[in-house]
């Protein structure tokens, strides 16, 4: 008895020593202004060999990005082991408008980029929320979260930082309810739903040792990684062709008007930009001849990467992958167009 009783403690100390030191660097990254982004650009990849590119690619991003990863896949294990089942069943359902907006306000907490809120919208959406207010969460995190906007704001303007807010968080909403009122959103609900207890009412924790639920935890987060990471895998290797691949001169010189728009919405959408890149990319196109309106349509584009849609296929299923991403890409050129319109700046 006493040995186990060591054994948990010592396994107790070493897990949560994980945790501690994974969320700590992910402060410090953010405290030292350390890059958890890639940080190579477009016309290195240009001059480097086919068959080297995505070598590159991918050793720039995970020598950046694995701590957003490791806090991404941890957190949503952390999420699915602990947060109660009873309070996602009854207040993150599909059917009720509150619910919706409490998935778009909690969003904005989690200053990751979109690739990395995948495995948290999975423990969320795992742990019984309604599919509806789990893609407004998804939708609504990387476009507005609260780094994305102070960023935004300070880099660029604060009128595009809240124009940015307020069309992400209508676009993010507009998604969520109209796929959980699908018949392929509502059967996804249902799967990820199996198991859960149905009565709210009468749910509570099993009294099950701390150490074990923080190994359950680390448990579903790995799950979600072999589940996601090769996928999101094969989107950066995509990514790092077309980043490479890409005229300079399209991006340069075509970016003003209502062609700007829509082009910007199929440049800044499909074409991977981790969080903050974006910004900083976007203000160097704003310097070159931008229109604002485009640069709009540029930063809503995060939700619908190539990366994005690929890992989260392996959660929800391609047919609600598209819905989003098709609703994003037609809010983006809309609120861009309308930004343009209302500011004169097309």
């Amino acid at each position: 008895m006493f040995l186990n009783g060591v054994r948990s403690w010592f396994r107790l100390f070493i897990i949560l020593s994980f945790i501690v030191v994974i969320y700590a660097l992910l402060v410090w990254s953010r405290i030292s202004a350390y890059s958890i982004a890639p940080t190579m650009e477009p016309q290195d990849f240009s001059n480097l060999p086919w068959y080297e590119i995505p070598i590159y690619y991918l050793y720039d991003y995970f020598s950046h990005g694995t701590i957003c990863l490791l806090f991404a896949f941890t957190t949503a294990g952390l999420v699915y082991e602990f947060a109660p089942k009873n309070w996602f069943i009854r207040y993150m359902r599909s059917s009720r408008l509150s619910s919706y907006i409490l998935g778009a306000a909690f969003a904005p907490l989690f200053t990751v980029c979109s690739c990395t809120m995948i495995p948290i919208f999975a423990g969320i959406l795992y742990s019984g929320a309604g599919i509806g207010p789990a893609i407004t969460f998804l939708l609504m995190a990387p476009a507005a979260n609260v780094l994305t906007i102070l960023v935004t704001g300070e880099f660029i303007s604060w009128d595009v930082a809240g124009a940015r807010f307020f069309a992400s968080l209508v676009t993010a909403l507009f998604a969520g309810i109209i796929i959980s009122r699908t018949a392929f959103g509502k059967k996804v609900e249902e799967e990820k739903r199996v198991g859960l207890p149905q009565d709210t009412s009468n749910v509570e924790e099993q009294s099950i040792s701390l150490d074990e639920r923080l190994v359950s935890a680390l448990r579903f987060g790995g799950f979600l990684a072999k589940q996601i990471l090769p996928y999101f895998i094969v989107g950066l290797i995509v990514v790092g062709y077309v980043t490479a691949y890409t005229p300079e001169e399209l991006v340069e010189g075509y970016l003003t008007g209502v062609r700007g728009v829509l082009l910007a919405s199929v440049i800044g959408g499909p074409l991977y930009t981790p969080t903050l890149v974006e910004v900083v990319l976007g203000r160097s196109l704003l310097s070159l001849g931008m229109s604002k309106a485009a640069l709009l349509s540029w930063l809503m584009g995060q939700p619908y990467d190539i990366p994005n849609m690929m890992a989260t296929s392996k959660v929800v299923g391609w047919k609600v992958v598209l819905s989003y991403a098709a609703i994003a890409w037609a809010c983006s050129v809309s609120f861009g167009t309308l930004y343009g319109v209302i500011t004169s700046s097309l």
